[in-house]
């Protein structure tokens, strides 16, 4: 394999995998079928994937029920030793890994080098090292008998991941997956599946047996599909939209697969009257403009106290406006395009939803000009809408879009952040100590941040409430979503049960 002149300039050293991942091997899809993958800096082609079928994914399945009988059973040290080897693998090959995610995804190379490389081998090594520590229960009960919990692993896990974070949200749901002994049927996403395909290949190179791990880049109408209906997947686990969410749970219905869902957020990030003005228009910046916006936990509903509005927009506009666009791959780039052209497009749709209902566009709101009108860029944009009941604040735009509402006092700020299907995550900004631990207790959300934006971590639960899922990523809670408990009872005197007494 030839290194394209695209992976040149990319200062790529490797060649691109663009094929499924089974059994241990790359492998062409059966029907021969492949899809373009985008740069989505100027919509150029990087290369050619191969689309998984049915046919593809029946073999995955296949080759990890083969594999699971041995992986569940290889002692949980040795499972844990495999992902460190493999997190030590990602950082020996951190910048090939973060030149890719960049070239893929429109990431900018110092998020990617400095975010999204570093998360990725800390969520396998920390799994790793939680691999042998993760333990079943004793129970007391009546005399004369020993009760005792096995925490065993689910069996084949289908995994979907999203294109926003696709390095690091595919080691959010393997590591955990693997260190408890699980078998996987992967789909990235079909537009940016590259760095996943990668890890495949550093897997190998870490000596993670054939099978236990599989990817197959598809369409998520057809692949997607059937990973989730597939009777010999025992759980599907998904990020990604909520209208896809219950597609998945209504598919997994055939088997009663166990089923995880991350989905779709709307995150209210609340600026009080006493917050640290110029620490929250930093970290309100952060919370909407980082990776473009595409995260599901984005601050994309600033929520101001009427008092201060004015003074924090005076600074947080020009802020935005300062914000440099432009190629991911170079240096001094802060923002980079979106990742595709029918997102960009679906972004920019919300500017005009938001002056129909008479929202005024303070910054942003169109694609900028010039050297990057070929690709899929969005200026940052900051909506004032009217209520929080626009479209604007209640639908998920998921880009550089910010809606700006105000609210009066403490209540009317709860009905604000509460006035969404959504719950995933949310942010609010206090030196009010009461103010701060009865505002975390009473949202509507599974996550909750004070005095900071988006913080996450490998032993930190992450996922939602109502629209945005169920289940957790991340922390011991990841452990018991890849396990299930069994209970083992022992007659430790002997006893005939007195009812049988002959």
């Amino acid at each position: 394999m030839d290194l394209s002149d695209i992976q040149k300039t990319a200062g790529l050293r490797t060649p691109i995998r663009n094929q499924l991942f089974i059994d241990g091997k790359f492998v062409d899809a059966l029907s021969g079928e492949t899809l373009a993958t985008l740069n989505p800096h100027d919509n150029s082609v990087i290369t050619h994937v191969a689309m998984a079928g049915k046919a593809d994914i029946d073999l995955a399945v296949a080759a990890a029920q083969r594999a699971f009988p041995k992986w569940s059973r290889l002692p949980a040290a040795e499972r844990g030793r495999l992902l460190l080897k493999l997190a030590d693998l990602i950082e020996a090959n951190a910048e090939e890994l973060a030149r890719l995610e960049s070239l893929d995804t429109g990431h900018p190379l110092k998020d990617s080098r400095f975010l999204d490389v570093p998360r990725t081998a800390g969520c396998y090594r920390y799994f790793g090292g939680m691999a042998d520590k993760f333990q079943g229960e004793t129970i007391p009960v009546e005399a004369g008998f020993l009760n005792y919990t096995l925490r065993e692993p689910v069996g084949v896990v289908g995994q979907v991941v999203p294109w926003n974070f696709p390095l690091m949200f595919t080691s959010w749901k393997m590591a955990p997956a693997l260190a408890a002994g699980n078998c996987i049927v992967m789909k990235p996403a079909e537009i940016t599946p590259l760095s996943s395909l990668k890890i495949a290949e550093l897997m190998a190179e870490a000596g993670i047996p054939p099978g236990v791990v599989n990817l197959v880049p598809g369409l998520g109408s057809v692949a997607g599909q059937y990973i989730a209906e597939h009777p010999g997947i025992a759980k599907v686990a998904f990020t990604g939209s909520t209208a896809t969410g219950k597609r998945i749970v209504q598919a997994s219905a055939g088997n009663l697969k166990k089923v995880q869902l991350e989905l779709g957020g709307k995150g209210p990030n609340i600026v009080f009257e006493d917050a640290n003005l110029q620490a929250a228009i930093n970290g309100s910046a952060w919370a909407i403009f980082h990776n473009q916006g595409q995260a599901c936990i984005a601050g994309s509903r600033l929520v101001l106290h009427e008092k201060i509005a004015d003074a924090f927009l005076d600074k947080f506009v020009p802020l935005a406006q300062s914000i440099r666009l432009g190629n991911p791959m170079d240096d001094a780039t802060e923002m980079g395009p979106l990742t595709s052209l029918q997102h960009r497009d679906r972004v920019l749709s919300y500017v005009e939803v938001a002056r129909q209902q008479g929202g005024e566009i303070l910054t942003g709101g169109k694609a900028p000009g010039g050297a990057l009108s070929g690709g899929c860029y969005v200026e940052p944009t900051i909506v004032r809408a009217k209520s929080f009941k626009d479209r604007v604040a209640q639908e998920e735009v998921f880009g550089p879009f910010v809606t700006v509402l105000t609210f009066k006092d403490d209540a009317e700020a709860m009905q604000i952040a509460n006035g969404t299907d959504y719950g995933l995550g949310s942010g609010l900004w206090t030196s009010n100590v009461h103010r701060a631990h009865s505002f975390a207790r009473d949202i509507y959300a599974g996550m909750v941040w004070i005095n900071c934006y988006k913080r996450v971590n490998p032993g930190s639960p992450f996922g939602g409430v109502g629209q945005s899922g169920y289940g957790r990523e991340m922390g011991f809670d990841a452990m018991r979503e890849y396990t299930q408990v069994k209970s083992v009872w022992v007659n430790i005197d002997a006893q005939i049960p007195p009812h049988y007494k002959r």
